[in-house]
């Protein structure tokens, strides 16, 4: 990926498509890129840290970034905030390098909006049962919680026609090489237009 000419990546996927996980590894293995370490008013779980997973304010901090035009974009997602920073996204892409956003489906549509030229993509999980099967296997939720976030998941999947591409998360090892082909410009088999990934998509979201 060439650094003159830099883009904005927007990635996005229901609760247990394994976003994290891809995020992650595509950042570790390619050096180049920037993750934009969002803003969130969730409480820090013991295995994360400030900084970087994410950028924990409170509740009358967030608010005063996004009445200030600090963030990209913002949404509410199981009662708590989250937002990107306008300033770190634009830092990164003005010294020529790529940058990567980890949000939500009404996240990336807010940045398609300011950022038309983005490029956008969505992680899914291979199927209903599998999403389940992740969200349990969590072990941090309650058993609300899981009901609650399958059917928010559920519901984020219909969004999926909204993005330029598509990953389905089924083999770890094949989603990242599916995801550098897209960061790399070489997506075609995961384009939304695709009919073989729209067959495919339409039975995992029916």
């Amino acid at each position: 990926m060439s650094e003159s000419e830099a883009k904005l990546f927007v990635i996005a996927a229901p609760s247990g498509a394994g976003k994290t996980t891809l995020v992650h590894a595509i950042v570790t293995r390619h050096p180049e890129l920037r993750f934009s370490i969002s803003y969130t008013t969730r409480p820090k779980r013991s295995n994360e840290a400030h900084a970087v997973d994410y950028l924990f304010v409170d509740e009358d901090q967030f608010a005063d970034l996004r009445d200030d035009g600090a963030l990209l974009e913002f949404a509410e997602v199981f009662d708590n905030n989250y937002g990107t920073s306008r300033s770190q996204v634009e830092e990164h892409l003005g010294k020529g390098h790529h940058v990567v956003l980890e949000i939500d489906w009404q996240g990336a549509r807010q940045v398609r909006e300011s950022m038309p030229e983005c490029v956008t993509i969505f992680v899914l999980p291979p199927s209903h049962d599998e999403l389940v099967r992740r969200l349990r296997d969590r072990r941090t939720d309650s058993d609300d919680v899981i009901a609650r976030r399958l059917g928010d998941a559920l519901s984020d999947m219909s969004h999926w026609d909204e993005f330029d591409y598509v990953v389905i998360n089924d083999d770890l090892d094949k989603a990242i090489a599916d995801l550098e082909a897209v960061l790399a410009g070489r997506g075609r088999d995961q384009a939304t237009d695709n009919e073989t990934l729209r067959r495919a998509v339409a039975a995992i979201v029916a």
